[in-house]
């Protein structure tokens, strides 16, 4: 199989389903800026020396992939045989927060992006989820809402979040706290 086919030189796309819109379309942004995040992900993975927070991760980016798929198709009817997103995947999310939550001390005001490496990636990361789930809100708007495909963004910038805090502190980092007027 050839990785180019020029279908696309023209500056639109298929999705599945077989429809061809244009690169330009929200839903287009939307499931590219998933495949962003899920990029973003095999960095953290790569720089990550946890192997379970690494086996969550792929088991994230897995569903980024199922995520994505749903995002581009252009029915319901091409969605059927799609892997969906399901409730125990957003509760996979909220435990693994709060494990993480568990070990770590608790948040008494904002914190700036860093810390350490990874925690730097992972706080990219969560911006990047962010802006997945505000192109998948305003698709949502337009056209019909997929289940929990927001849902699941949204805790999954919070798994982020955490994430990033976690790294800062079992890398030895340092939160540093934010200050209205430095």
């Amino acid at each position: 199989m050839k990785i180019y086919t020029k279908t696309g030189d023209d500056g639109t796309t298929g999705l599945i389903g077989g429809q061809r819109v244009s690169k330009a379309d929200l839903r287009i942004e939307s499931y590219g800026t998933v495949d962003e995040l899920n990029a973003f992900l095999g960095i953290i993975r790569d720089h990550s020396q946890h192997e379970y927070i690494n086996q969550e991760i792929v088991q994230i980016q897995n569903m980024l992939f199922n995520l994505g798929s749903n995002l581009a198709s252009n029915s319901s009817k091409s969605r059927e045989n799609l892997p969906k997103v399901q409730q125990e995947d957003i509760d996979f999310l909220e435990k693994a927060i709060d494990q993480m939550d568990y070990e770590l001390e608790p948040l008494s005001n904002f914190i700036l992006p860093g810390g350490d490496l990874c925690s730097s990636y992972t706080h990219a990361a969560r911006a990047i989820c962010r802006r997945a789930e505000r192109r998948v809100v305003s698709l949502f708007l337009e056209e019909e809402e997929i289940e929990h495909i927001a849902e699941y963004l949204n805790r999954l910038s919070d798994y982020l979040f955490t994430l990033g805090r976690f790294f800062t502190s079992k890398n030895q980092g340092v939160e540093t706290p934010w200050r209205s007027k430095a």
